[in-house]
């Protein structure tokens, strides 16, 4: 099998490129190779790799600045994932795409199911949703994969990496305490990502479209600086953090609006893969072991 991997250098990209050759020959492309605002370079890409799975892992993910970048936004998250769409469809290649919980709006109180309709709240969300739907009226063959609140020990930045960087220098912080999701390991997602492709040629081919992942269990980004502090500290990490002060949303305001509750349904990719996410804590706690081992 023959698996073209786009965004190779991100958080996510990364770790796919350990987790994707138990499933076959991957030939791995970052932004040097490829440029997503470049449609035409996109298409050459693609046909000359003739690939049996693409699985597009870049994204434009500033979700404050797109606000005022919609027209790069939209290149990288809306026209892209179309672009790869309609190649994909020509090949028959199956396309697996990640999107995010942003494309709603956070009122609900119970975990968004797959066919929840979506309400994004920003540029960057209403991207993500309109690449979706590109991928979706365009590809017979596609899982889009909708996760949340990524980190991870590789790619550039992350609200971990923030927070460790932050606690080393400050000892106090102040949290958002009113948004609730749940954190999720980037190795993970590669290692579902991994286990799709196996299922997308399978007896018993993944059924086209919509899925969730993330870690199980809720916490909001207060609770989550609380336990990157305490797994931190058991593994000797030095930090000059005292205290960190739970504060609200509008205290804290920023140009993009956030879902205030953007916890993921698991169930369908559960039932699908026979798997069941393990908890963000235990997943943080490995994630640390591993950035600082």
């Amino acid at each position: 099998m023959r698996i073209l991997l786009i965004g190779a250098r991100g958080q996510v990209g990364q770790e796919l490129q350990k987790t994707l050759p138990l499933q076959g020959t991957v030939e791995a492309v970052d932004r040097s190779h490829l440029d997503l605002t470049d449609v035409s370079r996109i298409r050459q890409v693609i046909r000359e790799q003739t690939p049996d799975v693409i699985i597009n892992a870049a994204a434009y993910t500033a979700v404050d600045k797109a606000e005022v970048e919609q027209t790069l936004a939209n290149a990288i998250n809306t026209v892209a994932p179309g672009v790869m769409a309609e190649e994909a469809q020509k090949l028959g290649a199956f396309l697996i795409h990640i999107s995010t919980d942003y494309v709603f709006d956070g009122r609900k109180n119970t975990p968004y199911l797959e066919d929840d309709t979506p309400n994004p709240q920003g540029v960057y969300g209403e991207s993500k949703l309109l690449g979706e739907r590109q991928i979706q009226q365009t590809c017979e063959r596609h899982a889009i994969l909708r996760t949340a609140w990524v980190y991870g020990a590789k790619g550039k930045g992350n609200f971990v990496k923030t927070m460790l960087r932050l606690g080393a220098d400050r000892e106090e912080l102040k949290v958002v305490m009113d948004q609730v999701g749940t954190p999720t390991w980037s190795f993970d997602i590669a290692q579902t990502i991994a286990s799709m492709v196996g299922h997308a040629n399978s007896e018993k081919p993944l059924q086209s479209g919509v899925y969730h992942f993330t870690n199980s269990g809720v916490a909001s980004w207060y609770d989550f600086s609380i336990a990157i502090f305490e797994e931190a500290r058991l593994i000797d990490i030095p930090l000059a953090i005292k205290s960190v002060m739970p504060i609200t949303t509008a205290e804290y305001p920023l140009p993009a609006s956030r879902p205030a509750y953007s916890v993921l349904s698991n169930q369908k990719l559960s039932a699908t893969l026979n798997a069941v996410p393990e908890h963000w804590r235990h997943r943080l706690r490995k994630m640390l072991v591993e950035l600082y081992s």
